[in-house]
């Protein structure tokens, strides 16, 4: 297994994305990336983790993530266009792909996790602003803000007992990514019943 972290220190994902704390809080000491999304992991807030494994993986792998995420919660009605733009993009990071993902989040109006997903892959790099217009980069945490979004509004649109089981399955499903394992998220119900066997 191949770790797809990029940072030695949990703090060195805190340097490098500084509104990050706004979202999860900071390691109290010096730690390894990976504990510290296992701490986030293990609080009341597993969102917190979510956040931070946005901006701890490298954006490819984020999307990707996120697309696991957001297709084991949602199931079939995940499948739409800003769903196989995601994909599409993933597999092969044309900026041709770029720019459709970004057209399909902007005209869609974020309504739904497909289209945070496809924002993320807008905001992955290039520039955001029209084809016709002076070149602008995305803000360095675009990408993991639009990841972290189409996570938890996908978690967040499930029925409310099931909420929290969701996102620390989505966060748990980030760690063992980031570890450098698969991105298989398992839906709580079928973990439960696994581990009852």
């Amino acid at each position: 297994m191949t770790s797809r972290i990029r940072f030695a220190e949990a703090s060195d994902v805190y340097a490098a994305f500084p509104a990050l704390e706004l979202y999860a809080p900071r390691a109290a000491a010096a730690v390894a990336p990976l504990d510290h999304a296992r701490a986030l992991l293990g609080s009341r807030r597993p969102s917190t983790a979510l956040a931070y494994l946005a901006h701890l993986l490298p954006r490819r792998e984020a999307v990707w993530w996120g697309c696991q995420c957001v297709s084991a919660v949602l199931g079939a009605a995940a499948k739409n266009d800003g769903l196989r733009l995601t994909l599409q993009w993933v597999r092969d990071p044309d900026e041709t792909l770029r720019r459709d993902a970004l057209a399909f989040a902007e005209a869609s109006g974020l309504q739904s996790s497909t289209s945070w997903l496809a924002r993320a892959v807008g905001h992955s790099g290039g520039s955001v602003a029209a084809s016709d217009q002076p070149p602008a980069a995305p803000n360095a945490d675009a990408c993991a803000l639009a990841v972290n979004a189409a996570v938890v509004l996908a978690a967040t649109s499930a029925p409310p007992p099931m909420i929290l089981p969701w996102l620390r399955e989505c966060a748990e499903a980030g760690v063992r990514f980031a570890a450098g394992e698969e991105a298989r998220v398992v839906a709580p119900s079928q973990k439960e019943q696994t581990a009852a066997r």
